[in-house]
C-alpha cells in the first residue's frame, strides 16, 4: 500500500501578526468588514511587507476546545485562499460567538465575501 504525500502547510512566526502592537496597528489605522461569523481587519503597511495574519477568539466564543476548533477553521480557510491575496495586507480575523457553530464552508463562504469587500483578493 502505497502511503499519499500530504503537503504540510507552515505558518511560520513570520506569516504571522504576533506582537499586541501590530495588531493594534491594524485596528487603529486599517480597515474592518463585519460578517455573520468574523470581523476581517485588513491593513497595508507603508513598508514593502509580506502577507501576515493574526487570529484573535476571545472566551465569549465557547471553551478552549470549540476556540481551538475554530482556530483551526480559520487557519484552514486562509491557507486554502492565501495564494489569492494581493502582496503585503496584514489581516486579522476575529472570531464571533456564532462561529462556534459554523461549518468550515460556513466560514469560507463569510471570508470569501468579506475579502471581497474589503479588495484584498489579487487577480489570480
Amino acid at each position: 500500500m502505497v502511503r499519499e504525500e500530504r503537503q504540510r502547510f507552515r505558518f511560520p512566526r513570520s506569516a504571522r501578526l504576533t506582537r499586541a502592537s501590530e495588531f493594534r496597528l491594524v485596528k487603529q489605522n486599517g480597515r474592518s468588514f463585519t460578517g455573520k461569523y468574523l470581523v476581517l481587519a485588513v491593513f497595508r503597511p507603508p513598508h514593502e511587507s509580506p502577507v501576515r495574519a493574526g487570529l484573535v477568539t476571545s472566551r465569549r466564543v465557547g471553551p478552549a476546545v470549540v476556540r481551538n476548533r475554530v482556530r483551526r477553521r480559520l487557519r484552514e480557510v486562509y491557507r486554502l485562499n492565501r495564494s489569492r491575496i494581493g502582496p503585503g495586507w496584514w489581516l486579522v480575523m476575529i472570531a464571533r460567538v456564532s462561529a462556534s457553530s459554523a461549518s468550515l464552508a460556513q466560514l469560507q463562504q463569510d471570508w470569501l465575501r468579506l475579502a471581497g469587500r474589503a479588495s484584498i483578493l489579487g487577480t489570480s
